[in-house]
């Protein structure tokens, strides 16, 4: 399906509610129509219910699979409504319509397909490690945040089913971490997931309280931290990222909610899994169940590290190659001096993530350095002004200068530099490193380039303070050959 020109959240709204999942836009308002208290309102809902014959089936075997119910089978969905309760039997409505309604999508990608079904496991089980996260709530708030948690990215969910051509694109891009998909799929889509789900929450009248956790998320109740915590929590069993500290932590604070020890809170993990598991069987999602992992352990993130470790390596070492390549063949085609100095930033940042990247032009009869290009660890033009003058004090870009040697400076109050750093100088470098490398014709320096890491604790490493310097030494080369030849 192509459908490339829709570019706001509308209109990815209006496809995925009206066009592609009727089922679920025709469930969702049929039980919107029952109200959660109204006890007159089972009959009408069961009779509902049974006009639809495989909603009835799997009602039947989700309450019969439902743990706190009495021994006896539920043989009827009368009998179903009356023992589970109005709101647990439409989350139970609904979740089955979204499961049978996401699986039945025809023609999927296979990288499209494995988005879709690893969403839905974690959504799932995102719900129920909500409802296990708060025992002592009423079953009204239980189901309450059930249904919020699992439908919390219900947003990306749909958009996997109904994406079409823009769906296959997403899912084939090779991100270079999670900040890159985000970036990749706004400008791709022309919206978010988010802006997605809660669009689509609206237009179903899903919960007033996911509404909430998706437009409010800095709302601190217990409530709103119980979904985004089972939501992070399913993400991460998935699959394990940050560290494992803050991993641990994210459970302590979970235990800390619940009031028990984080021992107990794993062994309810472990059973909540399991339930998940026999639950996904009873809705006809047994693809989904082999998708429910274990808690990860500590080999996980280990492994982790290591491989962002090499991934790391191997990306940056292709980022730099990358540049040197397009300096070289630039050379083929272009004499401007400011194509070469902006690739170079722009390469700079990109290889070593620096925050900030900038070449300080000579100006004023070689008096002063004004800042000439600048960007943004995005390799984005940044509006950073810097104007710094090199004659009348001996600083460190004058010393850099003068001395033709780079210069990388991770702690600027060491007492070796007490008479190099001036106060414009100090107040440029903040409470970050930086460093500053000439930038040559020939043997005639025309400014320096000063590359920066903004906050105290991310110093410039030696490795990448020399790898800098053999790249802006390349673009010297380049500018030196086009300046004579």
């Amino acid at each position: 399906m192509n459908n490339k020109g829709l570019q706001t959240t509308e209109q990815w709204i209006d496809l995925i509610a009206n066009s592609e999942l009727p089922a679920i836009t025709s469930t969702a308002k049929l039980l919107d129509k029952f109200s959660n208290d109204d006890k007159s309102s089972l009959p009408k809902l069961s009779e509902a219910i049974l006009h639809d014959q495989g909603l009835s089936s799997c009602l039947l075997k989700v309450a019969n699979n439902i743990q706190h119910i009495s021994i006896n089978k539920v043989t009827t969905v009368s009998r179903a409504t009356v023992v589970l309760g109005i709101q647990t039997v439409k989350n139970i409505c609904l979740t089955a319509k979204l499961v049978s309604s996401l699986l039945s999508s025809k023609n999927l990608d296979i990288n499209v397909y494995e988005q879709l079904t690893q969403l839905m496991a974690n959504s799932f089980y995102a719900g129920m490690l909500a409802k296990m996260m708060v025992p002592n709530y009423s079953e009204e708030v239980q189901e309450e945040v059930y249904l919020a948690a699992m439908l919390y990215r219900i947003g990306e969910t749909a958009f996997w089913s109904a994406g079409g051509d823009v769906a296959t694109k997403l899912a084939n891009y090779q991100a270079s971490s999670s900040e890159d998909f985000k970036e990749f799929c706004q400008e791709t889509m022309g919206t978010n997931f988010t802006e997605l789900s809660k669009g689509l929450a609206g237009t179903w009248n899903l919960s007033d309280l996911l509404i909430k956790a998706l437009d409010q998320p800095t709302t601190r109740t217990d409530e709103i931290k119980v979904i985004y915590f089972a939501d992070k929590l399913s993400s991460i069993i998935d699959a394990p990222e940050g560290s494992e500290e803050d991993y641990h932590q994210l459970l302590a604070e979970i235990a800390d909610i619940m009031g028990i020890t984080v021992r107990q809170l794993t062994v309810r993990i472990d059973h909540t899994r399991e339930q998940a598991q026999k639950l996904l069987s009873s809705y006809g999602a047994d693809i989904l169940t082999e998708r429910l992992k274990n808690l990860p352990t500590a080999r996980d993130f280990k492994t982790l590290a290591d491989n962002a470790s090499q991934e790391h390596e191997v990306t940056r070492d292709s980022a730099m190659l990358d540049g040197f390549m397009k300096l070289t063949k630039l050379m083929q085609t272009s004499n401007d001096f400011n194509e070469y100095l902006s690739l170079a930033l722009q390469s700079l940042a990109k290889t070593f993530a620096f925050d900030r990247s900038a070449f300080l032009m000579l100006v004023d009869n070689r008096a002063r350095v004004k800042s000439r290009i600048v960007v943004n660890k995005f390799a984005e033009a940044d509006a950073t002004k810097i104007n710094i003058d090199i004659k009348h004090s001996d600083n460190i870009i004058a010393r850099v200068l003068s001395s033709d040697t780079p210069t990388m400076i991770n702690d600027h109050k060491e007492q070796r530099l007490r008479d190099l750093i001036t106060q414009d100088i100090s107040e440029l470098i903040a409470e970050g490193a930086i460093a500053f490398v000439p930038v040559k014709i020939g043997a005639k320096a025309i400014g320096v380039m000063c590359l920066q890491h903004l906050e105290n604790k991310n110093d410039i490493s030696k490795q990448d303070f020399q790898q800098a310097c053999a790249f802006i030494d390349h673009l010297n080369m380049c500018l030196t050959m086009i300046k004579y030849r």
